[in-house]
């Protein structure tokens, strides 16, 4: 009886001691995979801080750059280049001076070989559901259908006006639309989830609609082909990159030229007049303001109900009184006296409708004012910060905090506020007590698997429901790790190009810091540096074991930042601060470049070349030195015809990764 008892007594403990350790081991598991998580989540945050810093500053360098796109476009525009294309006053006759649909029919002949949609005015349900299958097979709409579309999405648009009030009495609920750019498969799957659009299915769709993506054209015509259809249930607001000269930056243009080399030109004269007629918001149950970026402290709605909405094609390109006013502020106002890591960096007053600062003293100025009023409402942010303060990351519009919407709030009887403008990582952001909402739709917008897109349900009690969703073509062959890696290395290659580009200033700033010349320095003073030069806001210190390498005794090497990056083609015996000037400019090179390119071959002179960059470096405040310059065109001259090829040029100045370089060998 004992011997039992005992035996039950010892088998009791010897489980107890199992089911301790199974308690333990499931602990340990627990917290690796707590601990795993948080790091990749870690990652992941990071490198979508670093893709948004780096996109904020390239609108910057955009915005700050308009008065010199402007001049280039006012004086250095060939009658047959990309910018007479925006110039002209050929775009008002295409559209006013009588040209009727059947007139692009004679003009423009379609060929039997064209096996594409067929569209016939007034457009219908079936030809909406062509397009779409057309374009899901990667079919193009010929130019001829494209351009009727055009001109009646123009004709229906000038009919509108510049705030749409819209009722949930009509139907059970209204879709809202954030970012699409041209990223149509976001698309496409909205319309699968939710529906396409009809009198009991409405849409709001809250601008940027193309740019970035390679698909803006599909998207702008799938949208306008349903706008002419139902024109009461689906409606468009106007983003910031509805806009001309944004297009020459971020991809749209060069994606029309390409698709339809033809009538390239005429399409876009008339998109950029259809771009200058979307209305600017939209006003639900007269209680909630859909409009693409925000508000400032001086946002009227009455006064952008009231103006020439069409009067401003690009606000990249502001009224000449605008453009002069900026000048007299620049003169009137002193800026802040350079920091040793800012010396010989352009001062710029930020595009702002905050507030102008006081001691100006200009007189009113009503351009200005309906300038800065679309401004704002098209390219500002929110913050948790109360107050109205100027948008340095983006360079224009304005930061508004909780108290700034709640006074607008009050002002016109509004409850809620639904914007776009800003990528999120869920698709969606809820911010100022509930009472701000930006809604984001284009999913993997930096990289595959960075983000998900979304939409917002509003139903008749305007009781917000967020639909997310996320592409998927490759990220379900890959598991979570292999995701964050992914994003996680095409961030950091972004970040080092951007590095590489402002070698001169950071090497020089390290050196304030290193007066023994030792090639190293403190952690605190490598990231100081980092941040004062690039100006990006991220967390140089976590970074830092990705971008540099540490000595035995804890300090930075810190020229290791340009160990792996070169120029792809090296060119010798040139200015080393002209070289990084071309790289960190490639984007508005290209611009330019569009500018005096009057025949489009892609080709331009040496001479048009070399003054054109003195141009742009005289507006930058740069000095050049014109035997350096003269070295640097020849070199890029590769086979001394007497002109550049500009595909030859930007990859000349390509940064080049040590890694890509082996990929590619």
């Amino acid at each position: 009886m004992s011997s039992s008892i005992g035996t039950m007594g010892c088998s009791s403990s010897v489980a107890d001691r199992r089911s301790e350790r199974v308690i333990r081991a499931a602990i340990l598991i627990q917290n690796w995979y707590r601990f795993t998580m948080a790091r990749l989540e870690m990652r992941r945050r990071y490198s979508l801080s670093i893709f948004q810093s780096i996109e904020y500053a390239d609108e910057q360098d955009q915005l700050q750059l308009s008065n010199f796109f402007t001049f280039m476009l006012d004086h250095c525009a060939h009658p047959d280049s990309v910018s007479h294309i925006f110039t002209s006053p050929s775009v008002s006759q295409v559209v006013d001076e009588g040209l009727y649909l059947t007139e692009f029919e004679k003009k423009i002949d379609v060929p039997d070989s064209y096996y594409g949609p067929r569209l016939s005015f007034p457009l219908t349900v079936e030809d909406a559901n062509a397009l779409l299958h057309a374009f899901r097979n990667e079919q193009l709409l010929h130019a001829r259908y494209v351009l009727q579309l055009l001109y009646e999405t123009r004709r229906v648009l000038k009919e509108m006006p510049n705030i749409t009030h819209l009722s949930t009495s009509y139907s059970k609920e209204i879709t809202v639309c954030g970012d699409l750019h041209g990223n149509l498969d976001d698309l496409l799957l909205i319309f699968y989830k939710n529906g396409l659009p009809s009198e009991q299915n409405r849409y709001v769709f809250n601008g940027d609609f193309v740019d970035r993506g390679k698909n803006s054209m599909e998207i702008l015509i799938i949208l306008f082909a349903f706008l002419l259809i139902y024109p009461n249930d689906l409606h468009l607001n106007r983003g910031n990159h509805e806009d001309y000269i944004m297009n020459l930056r971020y991809g749209f243009t060069k994606e029309v030229s390409k698709k339809y080399k033809d009538h390239g030109q005429q399409i876009l004269r008339l998109l950029r007049d259809v771009f200058s007629w979307l209305p600017l918001a939209t006003i639900i149950d007269s209680k909630v303001l859909i409009l693409h970026g925000g508000i400032s402290d001086t946002t009227d709605l009455d006064f952008l109900s009231a103006l020439e909405r069409n009067k401003l094609k690009s606000l990249m390109r502001p009224p000449k009184s605008v453009r002069d006013r900026q000048d007299q502020l620049k003169e009137r106002i002193p800026t802040t006296r350079p920091s040793k890591h800012t010396a010989g960096k352009t001062q710029h007053i930020s595009l702002s409708g905050c507030a102008e600062p006081s001691g100006s003293n200009l007189p009113p100025d009503p351009a200005l004012k309906e300038w800065k009023q679309i401004l704002d409402i098209l390219w500002s942010d929110p913050r948790s910060q109360n107050g109205c303060t100027p948008n340095k990351c983006r360079g224009g519009g304005c930061y508004f905090g909780p108290d700034v919407t709640a006074k607008l709030f009050e002002r016109y009887n509004l409850k809620m506020l639904i914007r776009s403008h800003e990528f999120k990582p869920e698709g969606y952001e809820i911010s100022h007590n509930g009472k701000v909402i930006t809604i984001f739709s284009a999913s993997n917008y930096y990289e595959e698997g960075s983000n998900r897109g979304a939409y917002i349900k509003l139903n008749p009690e305007l009781i917000p429901r967020f639909v997310q969703y996320q592409v998927s073509k490759y990220t379900r062959r890959q598991n979570l790790r292999e995701r964050v890696g992914t994003i996680e290395s095409s961030a950091l290659k972004c970040l080092r190009e951007k590095i590489y580009a402002h070698r001169s200033e950071l090497t020089s700033a390290f050196a304030q810091y290193d007066l023994n010349g030792t090639g190293r320095i403190s952690v605190n003073d490598w990231a100081a540096v980092m941040e004062s030069v690039l100006q990006l806001e991220l967390p140089w210190r976590m970074l830092r074991s990705q971008l540099a390498q540490m000595t035995p005794d804890g300090e930075v090497d810190f020229m290791s930042c340009f160990y792996d990056l070169k120029i792809g083609q090296p060119i010798k015996e040139v200015q080393p601060a002209l070289v990084e000037t071309l790289c960190r400019y490639r984007k508005d090179l290209e611009i330019i470049f569009n500018v005096i390119d009057k025949d489009h071959s892609g080709l331009i002179s040496l001479e048009e070349f070399g003054h054109t960059w003195k141009l742009f470096t005289s507006h930058l405040g740069i000095e050049v030195y014109d035997e350096s310059l003269d070295k640097l065109v020849l070199s890029i001259d590769y086979n001394k015809d007497g002109h550049i090829d500009f595909n030859e040029f930007l990859e000349a100045f390509h940064v080049v990764h040590r890694l890509e370089k082996k990929a590619n060998s």
